[in-house]
């Protein structure tokens, strides 16, 4: 299912002039392509490469139409990572066309997004992260914070392949259980419906791999920031942003606190 041959939706008015809901409607309809590619009987390497491919080029298609002004940072764009033109510009679009695709590539899975992200002049005002196999888009339009959870073990979302020693030292620290699945999206949005309690990363990821979920988490009132504490900064000349935490915000200092207190080795990935 090329992007060129996909029926898009009607995009809705807000799209013209409204930031979140242009984020909200291009991660939706990406993910809907996605699902179209995922029916298309392809497997393996050759969905892996379509998915990637197809929904990059439907992004990049609808950024060009109803954001033409923009810069555009994508993973799947090799050129944008080094665009010196983005640097200076006042407003880039970071985005991450298919975010766990290992995921999609294992039908029935459904721990995969889309992600679409606006800096703008430093900071991240707009942002979405489509669930497409769950058909749910959470954005900075209608997000709401996560519900307090019942007194409990903390649930520490973490990779399903390779957690970094990191979170076995915190969650040891802490008493929390390591929930395990795929997509730095999903993860993060399992703080947001309640899944999980907190997300830390500390093996290595890019600006596409957390700025639209990082949107989406502080939009809803969550703590957002590197494992030292520290601001996450986006829109650099260096795309990689190697770690990070998202948690409930009542439970920040005292995750924070365990990444402190654990071994410096610790931090590398396994």
């Amino acid at each position: 299912m090329p992007a060129s041959s996909f029926t898009r939706g009607v995009a809705p008015d807000a799209v013209a002039t409204d930031d979140h809901a242009f984020a909200e409607w291009a991660a939706t309809e990406a993910g809907r392509l996605l699902l179209q590619v995922r029916d298309s009987g392809l497997a393996g390497k050759e969905l892996k490469n379509a998915g990637d491919r197809e929904a990059n080029e439907l992004l990049l298609s609808l950024l060009a139409e109803h954001r033409p002004d923009d810069a555009v940072l994508s993973e799947e764009s090799l050129a944008s990572h080094g665009d010196a033109t983005r640097l200076a510009a006042d407003r880039v679009w970071i985005v991450d066309p298919l975010d766990g695709t290992r995921e999609f590539s294992e039908p029935p899975r459904d721990d995969w997004a889309v992600h679409v992200a606006l800096w703008s002049k430093g900071e991240l005002t707009a942002g979405a992260v489509a669930l497409p196999a769950r058909d749910v888009t959470f954005s900075t339009a209608s997000v709401k914070a996560p519900e307090a959870a019942p007194s409990q073990a903390l649930r520490i979302a973490v990779s399903r392949t390779r957690a970094p020693a990191l979170v076995h030292d915190v969650a040891e620290t802490l008493g929390a259980e390591l929930v395990a699945m795929g997509s730095a999206g999903v993860k993060v949005m399992a703080v947001i419906d309640g899944t999980a309690d907190a997300y830390i990363h500390a093996g290595g990821q890019y600006e596409w791999d957390s700025a639209a979920p990082v949107a989406v988490a502080r939009a809803a009132g969550a703590h957002t920031s590197r494992i030292d504490g520290g601001p996450l900064e986006y829109n650099q000349r260096e795309v990689l942003l190697p770690d990070l935490v998202v948690c409930r915000s009542e439970v920040a200092e005292q995750v924070l606190s365990a990444i402190a207190a654990a071994p410096t080795e610790a931090v590398r990935p396994d």
